[in-house]
């Protein structure tokens, strides 16, 4: 079963619904306890990161967050849910989040006016190293984006593809041994989005 972690922050119905669509169960939740006991955690979320990092701080959620994925469970974070996985981001004046992987969250900054923030629509996904989440994915598939910032992992082997925008190639997929996230909505994402939850759902932690 799959435990799709409930912090108010939006998206999680569309989460739920993509997994009930490949026949996978799930259950949501906010109860620290069973996040803690998961076998297989989706880390889903929109929004700004200081309102769900505190929310996550009044549900007890960090520790239990910590501690689900330090047991090696297979742990798939999505948009905010990607975001803050990180040690800190800027948005909101500067923000310290989960930090289940090293690095910052930055925000997109670019001298042409024309380019538009938030990034929304679809855009390429180009691997920089296998894993078992793309399995009979083609490289460079697009994928749905609604983002103003971007993760910057600090080790540079944490970075498992990347996306460009505006001219600038930033991390749109992070793994660090049982943990993965991805910048991009799979849910939104149609059938290769799909493809891409039920790579998860059968992952066994081990890349």
């Amino acid at each position: 079963m799959i435990t799709i972690v409930d912090y108010k922050a939006g998206n999680l119905t569309s989460v739920r619904l993509a997994f009930e669509h490949l026949g996978v169960p799930v259950r949501v939740t906010d109860e620290p306890a069973q996040v803690r006991d998961a076998e297989r955690v989706v880390f889903p979320g929109v929004g700004a990161a200081a309102s769900a990092m505190a929310t996550l701080g009044s549900f007890r959620l960090v520790e239990a967050l910590r501690a689900v994925a330090g047991r090696g469970v297979p742990f798939l974070g999505i948009c905010l849910g990607t975001q803050i996985i990180l040690e800190r981001s800027e948005e909101d004046g500067g923000v310290p989040c989960i930090g289940l992987i090293r690095g910052r969250v930055r925000r997109f900054e670019f001298d042409n006016p024309r380019i538009k923030i938030p990034q929304m629509g679809w855009n390429a996904v180009r691997r920089l190293r296998p894993h078992p989440l793309f399995e009979g994915i083609p490289d460079a598939s697009e994928f749905y984006f609604v983002h103003s910032y971007y993760p910057d992992p600090a080790e540079p082997s944490e970075r498992l593809a990347e996306t460009e925008y505006g001219g600038f190639s930033f991390a749109s997929v992070l793994g660090r041994q049982n943990v993965v996230a991805t910048q991009f909505h799979p849910e939104k994402s149609g059938r290769l989005g799909l493809r891409l939850l039920s790579n998860f759902a059968t992952w066994n932690g081990q890349c």
